[in-house]
């Protein structure tokens, strides 16, 4: 096992549906791929539902699940909590982290759009922030309030409470997205969405309280947002104000799991950019390797091939998928997809060339353009190297995937698969 050589690469929300603007194909299917193509037809493909059937996930469950870490037992702390630990807020036990997107809104709490145009400056997220935190007051004086912002319309906010641990059995405010055994399912979002008031799910003092808190924050950031000096200059600039924060997927405990390298018996290194997967690295201990920025995909394939001198495995989650499949935009979608296969893969095989390394490729989730958001369907998954028996696939695609060898698989199984495979 200690001679295995692996680069594992998760593309975001990559399955899709077929298309109509892309003649009825899926952007996997319509994208000009000669690299995945080329690991396609040295591989072996099957599909995989990432945590459950009829289950449209979050990437942080997602990902846990596809690392080899399922949670069945109802034990997950929730997505605000991972990003918590992965921007270095201060969280303890009984704390009540959330996972915030800045929204705009109309005058009746509408949602016009969950992230508020996406493009957001991070001078523009730490002012508003600040204002937020200057002024934000509880009605319990025993209450407070941390809130950082992350990457674009991204937020993590915590919640205190001097004198009592505070309850996760709440509801979101974001109403795009429902909590079930604390993980966040993706809702279809389709039609009108309004911002939601947080009720408790338990009858509690602590659950109370929690509510209670996060509506009176609610309330409060649409009221100091509304004539907020970056708000005015983002309406005067043709963008979309961001004058309200919409938040999901509590959670008040920190995770204990067993490290990765203990889990697979080999050592894992990543290369994450997003809170969420940075949280998720140092929850499961894995050495994090820099690489450049979200989009540096050349650098993100150097330095993969280079950290196999230093780990068994390297996990690279690439981002850049998910968000066209949120914003609907199939073809956009297609293009990064042309845009990681030239920059990404073909480098990352230029510079393994001669090595006996294997490399697998999957997804976190679907996110299908025609849907604008995460769905149940299965994710192509993609297991090649000399050592793999060839499959005949010929594309790295949804269709080859439901025929390939590999059949049908679950997040949890994959990994451990493909190091067998691998292992020989």
């Amino acid at each position: 096992m200690k001679g295995i050589r692996l680069v594992y690469v998760l593309l975001d929300g990559i399955g899709d549906l077929p298309h109509p603007l892309l003649n009825d194909l899926t952007p996997l299917e319509a994208a000009y791929t000669p690299n995945l193509d080329a690991l396609a037809r040295n591989g072996a493909m099957g599909k995989v539902i990432s945590v459950g059937k009829g289950i449209a996930p979050q990437s942080d469950i997602a990902v846990f699940n596809m690392l080899g870490y399922s949670f069945k037992d109802g034990s997950y702390v929730g997505r605000g909590v991972i990003e918590s630990i992965g921007c270095n807020i201060d969280f303890r036990d009984g704390d009540l982290a959330l996972r915030g997107n800045f929204a705009t809104i109309d005058d009746k709490l509408k949602i016009v759009d969950r992230r508020a145009g996406r493009v957001i400056s991070s001078e523009e997220a730490k002012a508003v922030c600040k204002t937020l935190r200057d002024n934000i007051r509880f009605s319990d004086k025993d209450a407070s309030i941390a809130l950082e912002p992350t990457i674009a319309h991204r937020v993590v906010i915590r919640l205190r409470h001097a004198k009592m641990k505070l309850s996760d059995k709440i509801t979101n405010t974001d109403p795009a997205y429902d909590k079930i055994d604390g993980m966040g399912i993706a809702k279809d979002t389709t039609g009108e969405m309004f911002v939601q008031k947080s009720a408790a799910e338990e009858d509690s003092d602590q659950a109370r309280t929690a509510a209670k808190m996060l509506n009176e924050f609610t309330t409060q950031v649409v009221q100091l947002l509304r004539d907020h000096p970056v708000n005015r200059a983002r309406i005067a600039a043709g963008k979309k104000p961001m004058n309200c924060i919409i938040a999901r997927d509590s959670g008040n405990r920190y995770p204990h799991v067993d490290p990765i390298d203990k889990k697979h018996g080999i050592s894992v290194g990543c290369i994450v950019d997003m809170p969420v997967e940075i949280g998720i690295s140092k929850v499961l201990g894995m050495k994090m390797f820099q690489a450049g920025d979200v989009n540096d995909y050349e650098e993100k394939a150097k330095v993969a091939a280079k950290s196999l001198k230093s780990v068994n495995a390297v996990y690279v989650h690439i981002k850049g998928p998910d968000e066209f499949g949120h914003d609907g935009d199939a073809r956009g979608k297609k293009k990064n997809i042309e845009d990681i296969d030239k920059r990404f893969f073909g480098t990352l095989m230029n510079e393994l060339k001669g090595s006996s390394t294997a490399i697998v490729v999957s997804g976190d989730h679907s996110t299908p353009c025609v849907k604008k958001g995460h769905s149940d369907d299965p994710v192509p998954l993609l297991v090649s190297g000399s050592m793999v028996k060839q499959d005949g696939s010929a594309r790295f695609t949804e269709n080859y995937a439901k025929r390939g060898n590999l059949g049908l698989l679950m997040g949890a199984d994959v990994l451990s698969t493909a190091i067998k495979m691998v292992a020989g």
